[in-house]
């Protein structure tokens, strides 16, 4: 069989401008003196979120590792050495992830700021996407206002009565879905695919059970976790955090993501300690992004799909 019977080659033009678009990044941050670092692809414990699944590497007869899904633990552990602020730009690895805006191997673009506010930290995460998409409006919706304003609820009611209301069609058992699940279902299902029409719209003030890596703070009365997606043409784009710095807290979440993982029958990832120690040493004030490269790409060149945009996709033709 042919490389050309079971690989995607893009069009010329778009890898001429693919290769433009990363120096255009590195030129971003280098303007901005923000320093690359080349992190490594294999770790010993991958990135622990009970809804991303790393692909496992034999390392030898006795080790296995594992491709990492986002260098993030590896830049906060450089960070908690003293590294000042720093970016990514590469190669990440996801299992099972596959189709239009999916690849099992995809770009990413990461990086942290030391001691910026919140708020300035997203407007550089927009300005970094106007590189790609030129100038558009920028919109700012906190997460219970995209919820009451395109799927008419408040979160307290996300539920079985929510979504069949909504028209959203459930196939599978929901007998053991949690609060989040059903949050999960109708966001991906009513409200992004409404997001960021003809702007850039930035989700913000998620709820805490979505916290992640996050801070949450207090805001009217109310916890909200100081995390951010930004949206466009009803793609999600990027997932940012003002960091968590926490060690206690940050193994409470792992915990949970674990036994999350297990209940939905998946494998329980390692711990990573060493993230932990760095933590307790002293992770500075931050705040992080991770971008998709080849998203940006696609809605640049006004394509269907990724695997137009990368070169030799896993997807075949």
């Amino acid at each position: 069989m042919s490389l050309a019977s079971t690989h995607r080659f893009i069009a010329a033009e778009h890898l001429s401008d693919r290769a433009e678009m990363l120096a255009a990044v590195r030129a971003f941050f280098a303007k901005r003196r923000v320093l690359e670092v080349d992190c490594c692809a294999l770790l010993r414990a991958p990135s622990l979120d009970a809804n991303v699944d790393a692909i496992e590497a034999a390392v030898s007869d006795t080790e296995t590792g594992y491709l990492h899904t986002s260098p993030e633990f590896t830049m906060k552990k450089l960070l908690s050495e003293g590294l000042g602020d720093i970016y990514y730009l590469g190669h990440v690895f996801r299992k099972g992830e596959l189709g239009r805006l999916h690849n099992p191997e995809f770009c990413m673009i990461e990086w942290y700021r030391k001691e910026v506010s919140f708020e300035s930290f997203i407007e550089e995460t927009c300005s970094l996407m106007k590189l790609f998409l030129g100038e558009l409006p920028i919109r700012h919706l906190s997460y219970r206002e995209a919820l009451k304003t395109y799927a008419g609820i408040d979160l307290s009611e996300a539920g079985m009565p929510a979504a069949k209301r909504l028209g959203i069609s459930i196939s599978s058992d929901t007998t053991s879905w949690s609060h989040d699940d059903w949050l999960h279902l109708i966001l991906s299902h009513v409200v992004e695919p409404k997001l960021g029409n003809g702007e850039l719209t930035v989700l913000f003030d998620y709820p805490p059970s979505q916290a992640a890596l996050s801070s949450i703070v207090e805001k009217e009365g109310l916890p909200v976790a100081e995390r951010f997606e930004i949206y466009h043409r009803g793609i999600e784009l990027s997932n940012g955090y003002h960091e968590l710095t926490d060690a206690k807290e940050q193994r409470r979440r792992f915990e949970e993501e674990n036994i999350s993982r297990q209940s939905a029958e998946k494998e329980p990832y390692p711990i990573d300690e060493e993230l932990l120690t760095a933590l307790e040493r002293g992770l500075p004030d931050c705040c992080g992004v991770s971008i998709g490269f080849d998203r940006l790409m696609l809605l640049r060149n006004n394509l269907q799909s990724i695997h137009e945009i990368i070169p030799l996709s896993w997807k075949g033709t």
